[in-house]
């Protein structure tokens, strides 16, 4: 038996309200992030992850302000990423009361950030999100920083397996290609990057119903991350769950 599957909803938070858009473009305001995460806490989420998405293309520290709202009002565990660029960063994120940081871009341009935050405060506590999209010339994947506006060129599998040594926890798969079109998850990703690493998997982006959620479970997924279909009301958590327990798939 392995871990029960967790379900995650999603905040992307620009200007302090919660947005949601398709392949990283095209916005749609969805609410206010606090009162959003604490209806998802009651609703039955396993965890929620709050991303400040123009952060680090803006040069801007994260949103501590938010993480100590959140501290107030959300009593699952919860991520907040966007803009950490150093231990202090992580260190105010998880003194404000966030359980995991997230680290994308600053994680690129310096690895030793996942070693040195490993070694603080636990690989527990580090969370290395990636945004990934397929390569259009050749088989694979490589990692886009900025919120999906600068391709690295860098090969997103290997870097992945980088971040495992280097001492991350747990990885996040955003699949820019995915993204906002409910369409479902990139199961060749989470399947090559299960095959790859030990880590645990959070499946991002593409999710539009319980079936794709089951798949990327069954792809080798231990949580799957949402947002359009829970922000706009599409499926509940408990209905997701339910579904997702009829087709054989543990579920806290």
């Amino acid at each position: 038996m392995g871990l029960k599957v967790r379900i995650i909803p999603c905040l992307d938070v620009d200007a302090g309200r919660v947005v949601k858009g398709t392949k990283f473009s095209c916005l749609r305001d969805a609410g206010d992030p606090v009162e959003l995460a604490a209806f998802y806490d009651k609703e039955g989420a396993d965890e929620i992850v709050f991303y400040d998405i123009t952060a680090s293309h803006e040069n801007r520290d994260t949103a501590r302000e938010l993480a100590r709202r959140a501290a107030e009002e959300v009593f699952v565990p919860y991520t907040i990423g966007g803009g950490v660029r150093t231990v202090s960063d992580m260190h105010a994120m998880l003194r404000a009361g966030a359980d995991k940081v997230s680290i994308n871009s600053a994680a690129v341009r310096t690895p030793e950030l996942i070693n040195k935050g490993a070694e603080r405060f636990g690989s527990q506590c580090i969370v290395l999100s990636t945004d990934i999209k397929r390569r259009r010339d050749k088989p694979g994947w490589e990692v886009y920083l900025n919120g999906g506006r600068l391709n690295t060129g860098v090969n997103a599998v290997k870097w992945l397996v980088e971040g495992e040594r280097r001492g991350a926890g747990e990885f996040v798969l955003n699949s820019i290609d995915a993204d906002g079109t409910e369409s479902g998850y990139d199961l060749d990703l989470i399947s090559e990057v299960a095959s790859r690493t030990n880590l645990p998997i959070v499946a991002s982006g593409g999710a539009g119903e319980p079936e794709h959620m089951i798949a990327a479970a069954r792809a080798g997924a231990g949580a799957v991350l949402a947002a359009s279909i829970f922000h706009f009301g599409e499926w509940s958590i408990s209905d997701v769950k339910e579904k997702m327990r009829a087709a054989g798939i543990s579920v806290r």
